[in-house]
């Protein structure tokens, strides 16, 4: 947990880049589209989802993400930042004297997007790795309090965490 701070700092940069100036779109209706093209190749890779959806038909898990669009395309309308896409805890690189994040690697799903695509990956990434759920939950705070979110939107997390499997086919 000592470096999380900074991580989410280093992710908090990415975020304040200029939306205008970056040449890369994963606007949610892309994203969508693409998870539209995955599903209907058939080719949800199964080891992304998580456990209680794997048995789930693939059709079935995108008109559940599909139910949500419109209020997620509202969000993304007043919130969307340039997103790193996949900030999973290796791409974050730690000096490991300081335990300082010095940078980010693996930026080939960086683009526009709403803020929480990002948010909600790291999240999740980093709940795999902590020893106890009480340290997913303090470092769930560290990183909303780090980055000025106040009360963060836990069913605006859980979409993009439905979401994002399915675009990786």
């Amino acid at each position: 947990l000592k470096a999380w701070p900074s991580m989410g700092q280093q992710l908090g940069a990415v975020h304040s880049l200029s939306v205008d100036q970056c040449p890369f779109e994963r606007r949610l209706s892309r994203m969508f589209g693409r998870a539209v093209d995955v599903v209907s190749r058939n080719a949800v890779n199964p080891d992304f989802l998580p456990d209680e959806d794997k048995s789930t038909p693939q059709l079935d898990l995108l008109a559940r993400v599909e139910r949500e669009l419109p209020v997620r395309l509202d969000q993304e309308r007043t919130d969307m930042v340039v997103c790193h896409g996949d900030p999973c805890m290796p791409n974050f690189m730690v000096d490991p004297k300081t335990l300082q994040c010095t940078g980010l690697i693996d930026l080939g799903r960086l683009g526009t997007a709403d803020r929480y695509a990002d948010l909600a990956l790291m999240i999740a990434n980093a709940e795999e790795n902590w020893a106890a759920p009480d340290e997913a939950e303090r470092a769930f705070a560290v990183l909303f309090n780090v980055l000025g979110i106040e009360a963060p939107d836990r069913e605006r997390l859980a979409f993009y965490l439905r979401l994002d499997p399915l675009t990786w086919g």
